[in-house]
């Protein structure tokens, strides 16, 4: 028995998951008129991000169930106790990242998310699955938020916020990933400069497609 599988982390994610999925963004008539290469190039815009997830605020935008099992095996395999999360938006990923915390006897999960809605409601959730003691929720764009005070070690980085900066964030934390560190990366497919630099083994890394939507890369220096 695991901290995901039983209460009260597992019923509260079977909860959110079947909500995130019966309210979806496709289904709001203003976002679904947005031409499909014009969502593109927002997702992968420098300049407009913040309106674009902006506009996306009151849903849960999560990882799919397998990628959120996936993150807790991983954080359990690797020991992880130094975790940082570039989107958290209501908390999904957060869940499995502090559950696996919980499970390898504690940590600390530094989370980022700019939207202040979402993070009040991950911080809710993070209560009711009995986790907000292992997770530090920083309000305001990653950029700034992750750029000081991190741990000297960090073991696991998930990526799942603007596509756009992805290779920001990346570089920001890159001096604190130890060697053999975990980076996911969810819907990667959006960020080709991440994708490029993380594929070229001169930078550091060993790194793969994973499933449908997930980059999975290690820190090899």
């Amino acid at each position: 028995m695991t901290t995901l599988t039983t209460a009260p982390v597992a019923p509260l994610l079977d909860r959110l998951f079947a909500e995130a999925e019966a309210l979806q963004p496709m289904a709001n008539p203003a976002f679904a008129a947005i031409s499909p290469e014009e969502r593109q190039r927002l997702m992968r815009s420098r300049a407009d991000y913040r309106n674009f997830y902006a506009r996306l605020k009151d849903y849960a935008l999560p990882v799919s169930r397998d990628t959120g099992k996936l993150l807790y095996m991983l954080a359990r395999a690797s020991g992880a106790r130094a975790m940082i999360e570039f989107g958290t938006s209501f908390g999904l990923s957060t869940l499995h990242l502090a559950a696996a915390l919980r499970d390898n006897g504690g940590g600390r999960l530094i989370a980022s998310e700019f939207e202040p809605s979402k993070v009040a409601r991950a911080a809710d959730n993070l209560t009711l699955g009995g986790l907000a003691d292992l997770v530090e929720i920083r309000e305001g764009d990653a950029l700034e938020t992750l750029a000081s005070d991190l741990p000297v070690s960090i073991d696991l980085l998930l990526l799942d916020g603007a596509k756009s900066l992805y290779l920001d964030i990346l570089q920001i934390v890159e001096n604190h990933l130890r060697p053999g560190a975990v980076i996911i990366a969810d819907n990667a497919d959006h960020s080709p400069e991440y994708l490029e630099y993380v594929r070229a083994p001169r930078n550091g890394y060993l790194s793969m497609p994973f499933a449908d939507e997930v980059e999975l890369t290690v820190r090899t220096v």
